[in-house]
């Protein structure tokens, strides 16, 4: 894990062994959410990236006999 300071102006400075572990670039947009008093930070993926992730998945859902 890697250790980051807080500037005078709240900005911090993603350590570059992190940056390449998840493939974070400048410009990049980033969600936070915070739990308690932790903070994470995720990468927002664009939607047309997802395109072709679903290949293959099993569509068949298995009802109860009473529904539609």
């Amino acid at each position: 894990m890697g250790k980051v300071i807080v500037s005078p102006k709240f900005q911090v400075v993603i350590p570059k062994e992190i940056r390449e572990q998840i493939g974070v670039k400048a410009g990049m947009k980033l969600e936070m959410i915070t739990f308690g008093n932790r903070m994470e930070l995720i990468p927002i993926e664009p939607i047309k990236k997802l395109k072709g992730s679903l290949a293959g998945m099993d569509r068949k859902l298995d009802r109860d006999r009473d529904r539609i």
